[in-house]
């Protein structure tokens, strides 16, 4: 191997049924198993060359060398994927994220779906999507869930091997998202951190997990029939029931701003007002997201105007699978990252 390169797109995604703590922390296994929304809107794309003449592995997102302990985590991540292979090459990794980074926007998820199928694409590997997500796991969680589109599993599993991710439906069926930024800076405490300290600390995670594990269910059979309003419903219960556990662990905290509950209750009198489903849900970061029908995104839109700058409501549809890009493609997300049109 001289060089090799991989390159590719993959797009966040929006838990309905949350992922909130793992069982274990080195191979990310979580508490329950997940369902999420890829998103169309907001995605990363990552080029990954493989050169026998480099003598350290290398990190750019956004163009920027990033510190030693980026580099660092990044390195790890390859690391399982050239026990795979059997030899290690260093790597020039290079990351555009066309989403805030850290703000509860699911950056991590779009970040390492995309590099584990640019790296799968660079490196020639024989594996199936499912099994791709085992790897994309051990960097982020919901990664495993952006390498698929629409409506997409993670289910839990009893060891690394099979706590995979699978697509459940395309949701092609006039489903949208609006997604309220509040704020896009770095949050506070970190996803990792605040799923812990949780575990460890609320009497209310038990029943969490088992609440968790209900939805689920009902929430996959409200995709089956294509039941908006309960699937609607679910997302926004399950949602504020993951902050709860928050709110209870010792000593409490939250990841919602002031912006945070001003967006909540915008959008129950929005929806009050032009009584249409939009159901809210919000991850570890302020911004609120609103699950409508896509038919309806327009009108939320305009509605929402009235309490929220225009340009913070982005609204989208559901997103794609992760799909590998060409050299041209890369040259083209180069150019917006120069012009200023990333976010």
């Amino acid at each position: 191997m001289t060089q090799a390169v991989g390159i590719a797109r993959a797009h966040t995604n929006i838990a309905l049924i949350k992922y909130w703590g793992k069982r274990d922390k080195n191979l990310f296994l979580p508490m329950n198993s997940s369902l999420s929304l890829t998103l169309e809107a907001f995605y990363t794309d990552t080029k990954v060359t493989f050169d026998d003449h480099l003598t350290e592995d290398i990190f750019l997102l956004n163009g920027k060398e990033q510190s030693e302990k980026e580099v660092a985590k990044i390195s790890r991540f390859l690391d399982l994927f050239c026990e795979y292979i059997g030899e290690r090459p260093f790597a020039r990794v290079e990351s555009i994220n066309f989403v805030p980074t850290a703000a509860g926007l699911a950056s991590s998820a779009s970040a390492f779906a995309a590099l584990s199928l640019a790296v799968a694409d660079a490196l020639k590997l024989d594996m199936t999507r499912q099994e791709l997500s085992t790897f994309a796991r051990r960097g982020s969680g919901s990664s495993t869930r952006s390498l698929f589109g629409g409506f997409v599993e993670w289910e839990m599993g009893t060891s690394s091997e099979d706590s995979m991710a699978h697509p459940v439906d395309d949701a092609d069926w006039d489903v949208g998202m609006l997604v309220l930024v509040v704020d896009s800076q770095e949050k506070k405490i970190a996803s990792r951190i605040g799923m812990e300290h949780t575990v460890q600390t609320s009497p209310f995670y038990p029943a969490w997990i088992e609440s968790a594990r209900e939805d689920l269910q009902a929430m996959k059979a409200a995709i089956a029939e294509k039941d908006f309003e309960t699937l609607g419903r679910i997302t926004e219960h399950n949602g504020f029931k993951m902050h709860a556990t928050t709110l209870s662990a010792n000593p409490p905290f939250t990841y919602w701003s002031a912006d945070s509950l001003l967006a909540q209750e915008a959008v129950r009198q929005v929806r009050e007002e032009l009584q249409v489903p939009a159901y809210m849900t919000m991850d570890a970061g302020p911004n609120v997201k609103v699950l409508c029908r896509a038919s309806d995104m327009g009108r939320l839109q305009k509605a929402l105007s009235a309490h929220f700058p225009v340009e913070k409501i982005i609204s989208s549809l559901p997103g794609p699978a992760a799909y590998v890009l060409s050299e041209a493609d890369w040259q083209q997300s180069k150019t917006r990252l120069t012009e200023g049109n990333h976010l």
